[in-house]
C-alpha cells in the first residue's frame, strides 16, 4: 500500500508510554511561544481516539512535542469515527490552519476532504496510519511505522515462542484483529500471513479471526467467543497489547493459563503489556513505538516551508520475550 514513494527511516529510541487519555471531543488549542518573535505555526491534529495505551501515549507525545516546538495546536479526538475526523479536518480548513495532521481511522474514504484541503492550500501530513487515495499528491507525507513488517516479526517471534515452549503438533491460531479497515489491522495480518503461508503451511493455521477494535473490552469479549467455538486454540496473535490483555481475562475465566495453555504474541509494547509478560501471561511482544510527536513536528515545519518530504517509516524496533520482560521494563519510558 502506498509503495510509490521512497522510505526514510526515522532514528527513534526504543520507548513506549501509557500517557494521558485523549479527550473525548475537540479540546480547543494550546500554544507556546516559538521564540525570536517568529509567528507560531498553527497545526490542526485529528487523533483516532483513546482506544488503547498506545494511542494515549501517542496523543501525549504529539501534544508535548507541539508545545516544545512552539506550535499552536488545535486537537480533536475522533472517538474512532471517520465522520468525526472528516468534520474536524473541515473545521481546520475553515480556521485556515497552517498544516493539518491526522491519524486515519480507516484506510479509504478520504479523497473528498483531502481535495478540500488541497484547494485551500493547506498541506496534510498523515501520522501513524496510511490511506488509499486516487491521488497521492493530496497529502504531503506519512510519519509512521511499517505495520506489514510488524506482522512478519510477530510470526518470526512466534517461531521462537513455540520452540521455547517445546510445542509439538498443529498450531491452531486465533487472531484478534484491529479495527476493520484500519491500516495496522490490514497490514499486520498481511505480514503475519506472508510468513505463515511461506514457511508453516503444513502446521500453522488461523482457525478463527475477528476484530476486537484495538480495545481491551473488545479483546475480552471476542476471545470469550473464540474459546466457546474453538476450545482447542493453542496460540493467540493479537494486533495490539490491549486486546491481548482483555483476552487474558477470558482465557483465565475459561480455566486456562495464558502464556502456557494458550501462547500469546501481541504488538505494541505498552506498560501493561510488559507487566503481563513479566507475569508469564504474554509470551512475546513486537514493539510499535508511539512517540511520533518530535518527528511529526519536524515534518510539519518542513511542509509549512514548502519542502518536499519523504515518508518517515520506523522499522526494526524491539521484539521482547517473557524472559526479557523484567530486564526491559525499567528501561522503558512510561
Amino acid at each position: 500500500m502506498l509503495n510509490r514513494r521512497n522510505f526514510l527511516t526515522a532514528a527513534v529510541g526504543v520507548a513506549a508510554a501509557t500517557g494521558l487519555a485523549a479527550c473525548a471531543k475537540d479540546d480547543g488549542s494550546t500554544s507556546a511561544s516559538s521564540g525570536g518573535g517568529a509567528e507560531a505555526i498553527t497545526l490542526g491534529f485529528s487523533q483516532v481516539g483513546s482506544e488503547s495505551g498506545w494511542r494515549s501515549a501517542n496523543t501525549d507525545s504529539v501534544k508535548s512535542a507541539a508545545k516544545e516546538a512552539g506550535f499552536s495546536l488545535k486537537f480533536s479526538d475522533a472517538q474512532q469515527k471517520q465522520e468525526n475526523q472528516i468534520s474536524a479536518i473541515r473545521n481546520y480548513i475553515a480556521q485556515k490552519v497552517d498544516v493539518i495532521a491526522f491519524s486515519p481511522v480507516v484506510v479509504t474514504g478520504w479523497d473528498a476532504v483531502l481535495k478540500e484541503a488541497k484547494a485551500a492550500k493547506i498541506p496534510v501530513v498523515l501520522t501513524d496510519r496510511s490511506v488509499e487515495t486516487s491521488d497521492e499528491s493530496l497529502y504531503a507525507t506519512l510519519v509512521g511505522s511499517d505495520f506489514t513488517d510488524e506482522g512478519r516479526r510477530a510470526a518470526r517471534i512466534l517461531e521462537k515462542v513455540l520452540a521455547k515452549a517445546g510445542h509439538k503438533g498443529a498450531v491452531k491460531i486465533a487472531q484478534l484483529e484491529g479495527t476493520t479497515g484500519a491500516a495496522p489491522a490490514i497490514e499486520r495480518a498481511k505480514g503475519f500471513k506472508e510468513v505463515m503461508d511461506a514457511e508453516h503451511k503444513a502446521d500453522w493455521k488461523i482457525v478463527i479471526s475477528q476484530t476486537g477494535d484495538f480495545t481491551r473490552a473488545g479483546g475480552k469479549q471476542v476471545m470469550a467467543a473464540f474459546l466457546q467455538s474453538n476450545p482447542d486454540i493453542n496460540v493467540l496473535f493479537a494486533h495490539n497489547d490491549d486486546m491481548a490483555i482483555g483476552a487474558i481475562q477470558s482465557i483465565e475465566a475459561a480455566g486456562k493459563k495464558p502464556g502456557k495453555d494458550i501462547l500469546i504474541v501481541s504488538i505494541d509494547g505498552v506498560k501493561d503489556g510488559f507487566v503481563a509478560m513479566s507475569e508469564g501471561k504474554i509470551n512475546a511482544i513486537v514493539e510499535c513505538n508511539p512517540l511520533l510527536g518530535p518527528q511529526l513536528m519536524e515534518v510539519v515545519k518542513k511542509v509549512k516551508d514548502g519542502e518536499t518530504v519523504e515518508r518517515w517509516i520506523k522499522t526494526k524496533e524491539g521484539d521482547f520475550m517473557q524472559d526479557q520482560a523484567k530486564d526491559a521494563l525499567p528501561t522503558r519510558k512510561y
